[in-house]
């Protein structure tokens, strides 16, 4: 239940909420039709959700991410914004896109991090919490590893 200060906790007692924090949520798909097992390439699409769950308005302004798959080949990705974009969202606001990644084995995880600037000047960063990637499982959630 909503309280005008935080959230109420599962014992009726308030947990202040974070002046600034986004949470990520990603729902990955195979793309059988872009991949090639003969050469080794797995193709994956992901969709991201960004919200603001935060208290104050913030700027998405770079990402990073990891990614490992089951062959032991590792890939870091930094760039600016997502998509080419740099969204400001106020609190509740959310921003979703869609991109993807190639793989040189059937499965890996992916993990990651938006870093932030609120309006205030405030920095941090977002995490997005690593998941599979599976050409074994088409049309399911996403499994999240914690």
């Amino acid at each position: 239940m909503p309280h005008k200060h935080g959230a109420l906790t599962d014992r009726g007692t308030v947990r202040a909420m974070p002046a600034y924090q986004f949470t990520c949520e990603a729902q990955p798909e195979f793309l059988p039709e872009q991949s090639d097992a003969a050469r080794g390439v797995w193709v994956f699409a992901y969709t991201l959700t960004i919200r603001n769950t935060g208290k104050v308005a913030a700027q998405l302004i770079a990402r990073h991410w990891i990614i490992n798959d089951a062959s032991g080949h590792s890939q870091e990705v930094k760039g600016l914004g997502a998509v080419g974009q740099q969204p400001l969202l106020k609190p509740g606001e959310s921003f979703q896109y869609t991109s993807g990644t190639r793989l040189h084995a059937a499965t890996g995880i992916m993990r990651g991090s938006f870093f932030c600037v609120a309006e205030d000047g405030e920095r941090f960063e977002a995490e997005v919490p690593a998941f599979v990637l599976d050409a074994g499982v088409t049309g399911t959630p996403s499994r999240v590893l914690h």
